[in-house]
């Protein structure tokens, strides 16, 4: 039981540090447009993602801001590997109130 508790603890502790990490990079993107919207996107829904959703967020920051403003805009169409439930919250997201 100790050893199961302690895989726990190790485990919570590992995805606060990764929320944490992607929280912070979502906010230091290189444009502000982008800070604004990836870092209140992720604020507003990072804490609630599975680890899939986590991984596929990741993927999308790993990304340059030209493209992924044009996805998330309407500009461009969104590639079909990264045409997921995740980009559809950004897309989404973009549309309403930072206060909501």
């Amino acid at each position: 039981l100790h050893t199961r508790v302690s895989q726990v603890h190790a485990m919570t502790e590992e995805t606060n540090a990764r929320l944490k990490r992607l929280l912070f990079r979502s906010w230091h993107r290189g444009t502000r447009e982008m800070d604004l919207l990836l870092g209140n996107f992720a604020r507003r829904h990072l804490e609630s993602f599975t680890e899939d959703q986590l991984d596929r967020f990741e993927a999308l920051i790993e990304l340059g801001d030209p493209e992924l403003f044009a996805w998330i805009s309407g500009l461009e169409s969104v590639p079909p590997g990264l045409d997921n439930d995740v980009m559809s919250l950004l897309k989404d997201f973009k549309f309403r109130s930072i206060s909501d």
